[in-house]
């Protein structure tokens, strides 16, 4: 089985065009090109601001370091700290963004075609939901367990992706703290 490991540190950060903020972006699925199916990406946000409009992708937004965001969604305004549960939306909404106290660090999932997820990881449980490629963002450092095979470590703030459907589970070295994510699973299926 092949697994990619990317450190989110070796990424170049890429400005955003308004000036607000900077993305690194992990993983493009494929590669190459404007017209993807699956992007990850870490954002590190400044200011308050307008997300991008995305229409046709759904996307995943969970606060990883900082005190938060609130994101002002049509209809609905959502307050997001570290260990919030990941909030699903369209991204054709293109939510405002207001920053809570201070700049903040998230991790971004995006699909166009096909299905995807972003759930907290538990740690030591298995997670078998059934998708074509998965993948692991992690917080805390640990071992990464295939179904079959060898365990992979993982260092903190890597993407450990697998284009296999194995189920996986994770065992971190040190617990982050009450009431935080050791990480987050990533899943795709194309349609």
């Amino acid at each position: 089985m092949s697994v990619q490991l990317i450190d989110l540190f070796r990424q170049a950060p890429e400005p955003w065009r308004n000036g607000g903020g900077r993305t690194r972006e992990l993983l493009r699925r494929p590669a190459a090109g404007t017209d993807w199916a699956l992007r990850i990406s870490v954002a590190d946000i400044d200011r308050d601001g307008d997300f991008s409009a995305f229409p046709g992708v759904q996307r995943w937004f969970v606060v990883l370091e900082g005190a938060g965001v609130v994101l002002q969604l049509p209809g609905a305004e959502h307050t997001l700290r570290t260990g919030s549960p990941p909030l699903a939306f369209d991204g054709a909404a293109a939510p405002g963004c207001r920053l809570i106290d201070g700049p903040t660090r998230d991790l971004n999932l995006m699909v166009q075609r096909g299905r995807g997820t972003l759930c907290t990881v538990q740690p030591g449980v298995e997670w078998a939901e059934p998708f074509d490629a998965r993948g692991l963002f992690t917080v805390s450092g640990g071992l990464w367990h295939p179904r079959q095979g060898d365990a992979v470590v993982v260092a903190p703030f890597t993407l450990l992706w697998s284009d296999a459907a194995m189920p996986c589970r994770f065992e971190p070295v040190a617990a982050p703290g009450p009431g935080l994510p050791c990480g987050w699973w990533i899943g795709h299926a194309a349609r």
